[in-house]
C-alpha cells in the first residue's frame, strides 16, 4: 500500500452582512467570510489538501474565482471535485487533520458538530477527521480566519473489487465469466487458484 501527504491553506477575511459557513456548517455570528464562494475556509483548506496530495492543482485550477458561475457556490462542491480527483487517482483518505485560526467565534463548542460535517462530506467517519483551533495572538490577525489542513491519502488495493466479486459469485462459471470479461476474453485460471497438470497424470508410461 503506497501513501501520500497533502497540506492546505487558506484565509479569509470576516465582512457583515454574509453568513458564516465553516465545514459546511452555517454559524450564528455578527460576520462572515468575504469570499468569491460561500468563504469557507476550513473546506477550501481541506479540498486544496486533497487535490495538492494527488499533484492535481488546487481549487483555482479548477473553480477559477474570476468566473462568474461559482459567485457565491458552496464549498462542498469544490470538495466533491477533490474527492473525484484523489478516487481517479487510486487513493482514499486514511484521516485529516485541520487547524483554524481566528479569533471568533469560538470553535470548541462546536467541534464534534464540525468533525461529524466535514466526515460526512468526505464520505468517512468522524474519527478519521481532526478539528482543532487557535487564537491569533500577537499576529495582529483578528479580522481574519485561517485554516490549514493535512491529509492521509491510502492506495486503493486492486485486487479488492475480484475479493467481492468472488464473495458474491454463486458459482465457479459466474466467477469465470466475471473475470473473463475483465481481461477481454483470456481466461486465466491460475489466479482464481486453480492448477492445470502440465501433464496427463495418467498416461504414465
Amino acid at each position: 500500500m503506497s501513501m501520500r501527504i497533502g497540506f492546505g491553506f487558506d484565509s479569509h477575511v470576516f465582512q457583515a452582512g454574509v453568513p458564516l459557513v465553516i465545514g459546511g456548517l452555517t454559524i450564528q455570528h455578527t460576520e462572515g467570510l468575504a469570499g468569491h464562494s460561500d468563504g469557507d475556509v476550513l473546506l477550501h483548506a481541506i479540498t486544496d489538501a486533497l487535490l495538492g496530495a494527488v499533484s492535481a492543482g488546487d481549487i483555482g485550477t479548477f473553480f477559477p474565482p474570476s468566473d462568474p458561475r461559482w459567485k457565491g457556490a458552496a464549498s462542498s462542491l469544490f470538495l466533491r471535485t477533490a474527492l473525484e480527483e484523489i478516487k481517479s487517482a487510486g487513493y482514499r483518505i486514511g484521516n485529516v487533520d485541520t487547524c483554524l485560526v481566528m479569533m471568533r467565534p469560538k470553535i470548541v463548542p462546536i467541534a464534534n458538530e464540525l468533525r461529524e460535517s466535514v466526515a460526512e462530506l468526505l464520505e468517512v467517519k468522524p474519527h478519521q477527521v481532526g478539528i482543532k483551533a487557535k487564537t491569533p495572538e500577537g499576529l495582529n490577525q483578528d479580522a481574519v480566519a485561517m485554516a490549514y489542513a493535512t491529509v492521509l491519502l491510502e492506495s486503493l488495493e486492486q485486487e479488492e473489487p475480484l475479493k467481492q466479486m468472488a464473495a458474491v459469485a454463486e458459482d465457479d462459471d459466474e466467477l469465470n465469466d466475471v473475470v473473463e470479461s475483465l481481461v477481454v476474453g483470456v481466461r486465466d485460471t491460475s489466479a482464481l487458484g486453480r492448477k492445470i497438470p502440465a501433464f496427463d497424470t495418467n498416461d504414465l508410461t
